[in-house]
């Protein structure tokens, strides 16, 4: 029976542990460095408090120690891995190879998507370097990714929802190229979501201020058979920089298609964690930051990726403009009706909305009042123009509650002797305990309600234990309170969490490290890299020592502009320009289009 694990995002400590709450298997969250979100470190302090309430339901805690290392940082890092594991973390997710040589971390390493993992050959390479899970890049089909299942004896992780890079992730030198702030130390501008002007080389302007480079978010959601099918172990949720309602959101409605899968396939899969999720709302995608969806390179074909007209939140699609006026009777503003896409729309005073027409125009609505929005004054909004909610102030609050979750835990209650009484406690991840328990009372007079009162008080929840009693037996039963009743249930949880729980096998690789990388420099640990045979040490190279070489090419990606324009030669039967540039505050950029691998480039010009 092979393992399926959903993996979330936790910018910090409480997002971590809603994660875990809302039905995650795994997180992945920074420790206080080396991470390739650098607005997302984290203290071990609260590391392991994550690790702490995660084993308890057999989850799992990943760090990311995903930018490339230089030289001088090693002894740092490498003290970072052992707090970090001495604080309970089950895996490191890793880009630089040098940190395979620590003899003393015992714990699975990763390959991070910013190994660029695009072949079969690239995924065997790293399986021999000891990585116990590959995760390959965001673009491939799913033939392209049974080809590395095939490959390997590794773990494939695979993104399933969240933003997209337009590049192949780790090779992308487009921020520091503008800025100075390499992508792959954690700190990207994300140039990609910036605005240019698209030109072609006799200077005509096709395009000002769009959004050229940003693509719309993944969701694969609906794919998740097809996924597990073509081998993927473990299903990842990008978004360490989102906030706790978005990875509560997107957590549970994933958490919930996982569960519909395996209840689909019982003797086939089952889930990477123990527990049960109690989830106040109802889990809707498109109801929190998107930039729209797409499913990207799954079926091994093209379409329309571009979130270029704006790189923001769209949200949910809810109507169109039928009247747009200023406000009557009120102080200046605007108010604007809508001809609702559902007849059961409900609106909220503070919603958020985007309506697209001749320009994109975001306001937030003051007073929503049936089907009618009145905000601050808002300029270009014409009847006829679509309206999309990309806040909605009511489902915010269902975000904000609470979610439990919780362990089943069957008694089986025996009383013999002079009221000599035994718990035995079995918990759904495979523990079972035997409390015993000395009752010095009455007989009590009538033993179906007393029975009735005993399965009543001991089958509720304690800690993160919701208990059921199966069966209680016994010829006569002692008079107990309801107290006492659950004293002892307390009891049975403190004995249970004396055994923690044993998480599920997973690993299909083992961490057996085969090539020694122990240069005294950065640069040595390229050399020695592709000297050990690893094809794509060229990853790992600065990015500085690339953006500074006339003409370098900065970007290689999957999505291409001249489809997105129709100007493809390939695929449209177009006539594009010979030559296209974006511009940028005066920096020229050179798109460059190489057919064969139906890839675009951007250079500098």
């Amino acid at each position: 029976m092979r393992t399926l694990e959903l993996l979330a995002p936790a910018r910090n400590a409480d997002i971590g542990i809603a994660a875990i709450n809302c039905g995650a298997d795994a997180v992945y969250m920074a420790g206080p460095a080396f991470g390739a979100r650098k607005d997302a470190a984290n203290g071990i302090e609260d590391v392991a408090r994550v690790c702490r309430h995660a084993h308890l339901f057999g989850a799992k805690v990943f760090l990311t120690v995903n930018t490339i290392i230089y030289g001088n940082e090693l002894d740092e890092v490498h003290a970072l891995m052992l707090s970090a594991q001495e604080a309970g973390v089950d895996a490191f997710i890793v880009q630089d190879l040098a940190l395979t040589t620590f003899s003393d971390i015992t714990v699975p390493l990763h390959a991070s998507t910013q190994c660029a993992i695009r072949t079969p050959q690239k995924a065997k390479e790293l399986s021999a370097l000891g990585f116990s899970r590959l995760v390959p890049e965001r673009e491939l089909s799913l033939e392209q990714i049974k080809a590395i299942r095939s490959a390997t004896e590794a773990e494939i992780e695979v993104f399933v929802h969240g933003a997209l890079c337009v590049c192949y992730s780790g090779q992308c030198y487009l921020s520091e190229y503008l800025s100075g702030r390499s992508a792959n130390r954690g700190e990207c501008i994300q140039a990609c979501r910036s605005l240019y002007d698209l030109v072609d080389g006799d200077g005509h302007v096709l395009g000002r201020d769009r959004a050229f480079l940003s693509l719309r978010d993944l969701n694969l959601l609906r794919r998740l058979e097809d996924l597990a099918e073509a081998g993927a172990d473990s299903f990842k949720i990008e978004g360490r920089l989102k906030n706790a309602s978005y990875v509560k959101n997107i957590v549970s409605a994933y958490s919930q298609a996982l569960d519909a899968l395996v209840a689909a396939h019982p003797d086939q899969y089952r889930r990477a964690s123990f527990g049960s999720s109690e989830i106040p709302f109802t889990p809707s995608p498109e109801r929190t930051f998107n930039r729209g969806y797409t499913e990207l390179y799954i079926d091994g074909r093209r379409d329309k990726w571009s979130s270029m007209d704006t790189p923001k939140s769209v949200g949910e699609y809810i109507g169109t403009v039928e009247s747009v006026r200023p406000t009557p009777g009120r102080p200046a503003g605007t108010e604007i009706r809508i001809r609702p896409a559902d007849r059961n729309l409900v609106l909220s005073n503070g919603d958020g909305f985007t309506v697209t027409g001749r320009e994109i125009t975001g306001f937030r609505g003051d007073i929503c009042e049936g089907r009618t929005i009145i905000s601050k004054p808002v300029r270009g909004i014409r009847p006829g123009d679509r309206v999309y909610r990309n806040l909605s102030a009511a489902f915010e609050r269902e975000l904000s509650r609470d979610v439990r979750r919780s362990l089943a835990v069957e008694l089986d209650v025996a009383v013999t002797g002079s009221f000599d009484i035994s718990l035995v406690a079995t918990s759904e991840d495979g523990r079972t305990v035997s409390s015993s328990f000395k009752a010095d009372v009455e007989a009590a007079n009538d033993r179906d309600r007393q029975q009735a009162l005993i399965t009543g008080q001991l089958s509720k929840r304690s800690g993160q234990y919701d208990f059921r009693v199966r069966t209680v037996t016994g010829a006569t039963l002692p008079l107990l309170g309801a107290a006492t009743l659950n004293a002892m249930r307390r009891c049975v949880a403190s004995d249970l969490d004396a055994l923690p729980v044993k998480p599920l096998p997973s690993y299909r690789g083992a961490k057996t490290a085969v090539v020694t990388l122990t240069p005294p420099t950065y640069k040595d640990n390229i050399a020695n890299t592709r000297a050990a045979g690893v094809a794509g040490g060229e990853m790992a190279e600065p990015a500085y020592e690339l953006s500074h070489r006339k003409g370098v090419e900065l970007m290689r990606t999957k999505y291409c502009l001249r489809y997105e324009l129709n100007l493809c030669p390939v695929h449209q039967g177009a006539h594009p320009p010979r030559e296209l540039f974006l511009l940028n505050n005066g920096r020229r950029l050179a798109l460059g289009f190489d057919c064969s691998a139906c890839e675009m480039t951007v250079s500098e010009a």
